[in-house]
């Protein structure tokens, strides 16, 4: 180390890699002057050997935001949720550095959400949206084996009964949401998923109008969760048909890139207080039904889920014998076999026929019935029979024998 003063400054000088290093201290104190030198140096070598510097932790809060504002091309509703979790967390943690969340701080607020009555899936979103923002700074990894998911019910799907179908029906009729109602059918008579059925444009729709109503027709759906589910084409029904010809009369001059349920204002006019639609844009969609939806089945006091129409809609096809998989999954727009098989428990009569047609060829072999009467009947006795089934079935007695050719001789005399 070389420290010297030029003028009234001090300068240090050192040789590093083999080059001299020269600057100045911009202070008249010697002291300072050697801990300058002492911190270009200690910079060099981090530099040298790739090693960064540390990062200054921000507030919870300031990181939580800036973690949101990165994710831009996201679907509005997924940056709904986010902002919903980051609003929430951040009322948790305000005062708290990121660096500061420990394990202890992820098992109290879990305790506290479920005492707060959400579910399983809600607080573990939640703690997904904690752990993206901690995995920003590095700070995941040493958390991640402590941290304990809690365990959601995949099979939550649940169909509707024809009773239940029909109090629904007529609850999401006398809803004060005209769009309510063409909503519901298309959803249970087509399958679609609530993004789908927002995002359905009029050029999507492929109708044969007759005397003033649909007569016959298909919907498109242009873009879908999946990659198979996007531009499947799906017959509309006659349920589906008189109810989206009587929601479509609203909108005569709906142009064919105009959303199916565009986005507009609903309010009541005459002596009968009947829902007037206003205010309709044909250029975004409508936003949410789910008010209405709430709504409608306090009214008809059922509890389902609106998941629970599309849910349906792929039970009965899969009840139906008649029906393929590859029908199946061309009308719901599964990818993989893996979500087949969320659905394929209900298919208990197919799965029954199948087995009756075993039952079938069983019967007609009398060989397998008998053999199988007779050792049931050899077990009830206690085994006194055991010498006529060995005799029965080909195989000699005393000799203890691995042997395939002696203790299976039955399979040669079929042959």
């Amino acid at each position: 180390m070389s420290v010297y003063k030029r003028g009234r400054v001090y300068w240090y000088k050192f040789l590093f890699q083999g080059q001299i290093i020269r600057d100045s201290a911009k202070t008249n104190s010697k002291t300072v002057a050697k801990e300058a030198e002492r911190a270009r140096r200690r910079e060099l070598e981090l530099g040298i050997n790739r090693i960064g510097k540390r990062e200054r932790m921000p507030l919870f809060p300031v990181a939580a935001k800036d973690w949101l504002e990165a994710k831009i091309g996201k679907s509005e509703s997924t940056l709904r949720n986010y902002r919903q979790y980051v609003e929430s967390l951040t009322a948790e943690f305000k005062d708290r550095l990121v660096c500061d969340i420990g394990v202890s701080d992820i098992r109290a607020l879990q305790r506290k959400r479920l005492k707060q009555g959400l579910g399983h899936r809600s607080v573990n979103y939640e703690i997904g949206v904690l752990r993206q923002i901690l995995k920003t700074f590095r700070l995941w990894h040493s958390l991640s084996e402590d941290v304990d998911w809690l365990k959601e019910r995949r099979d939550v799907g649940k169909a509707l009964n024809s009773d239940d179908e029909d109090r629904l029906y007529a609850a999401c009729a006398l809803s004060r949401s005209p769009a309510l109602l063409p909503l519901f059918t298309l959803c249970l008579d087509a399958g679609l998923r609530a993004s789908e059925v927002k995002m359905l444009r009029h050029k999507d729709l492929i109708l044969e109008w007759r005397d003033g109503a649909i007569a016959r027709g298909e919907l498109i759906v242009a873009k879908s969760k999946t990659d198979a589910g996007s531009g499947r084409k799906i017959p509309l029904t006659r349920r589906a048909c008189t109810v989206l010809s009587l929601w479509l009369s609203k909108f005569p001059e709906a142009e064919s890139e105009g959303f199916v349920f565009p986005s507009h204002q609903i309010g009541f006019a005459g002596d009968s207080r009947g829902p007037l639609v206003y205010s309709v844009d044909f250029n975004r969609p409508m936003k949410e039904w789910k008010s209405a939806w709430y709504t409608a089945l306090r009214q008809s006091g059922l509890k389902y889920r609106w998941h629970d129409l599309r849910h349906t809609f792929i039970t009965r096809l899969l009840e139906d014998p008649n029906n393929s998989e590859e029908t199946v999954r061309a009308l719901a727009g599964h990818v993989s076999r893996k979500m087949m098989e969320h659905y394929s428990h209900i298919r208990r009569k197919a799965k029954e026929a199948a087995i009756e047609g075993l039952d079938s060829r069983n019967q007609s072999s009398n060989f397998c019935e008998g053999w199988a009467q007779n050792w049931a009947q050899s077990k009830r006795d206690g085994g006194g029979d055991s010498e006529k089934t060995l005799d029965f079935i080909g195989a000699t007695r005393r000799i203890r024998t691995d042997d395939l050719l002696i203790t299976n001789q039955l399979l040669y005399r079929l042959s």
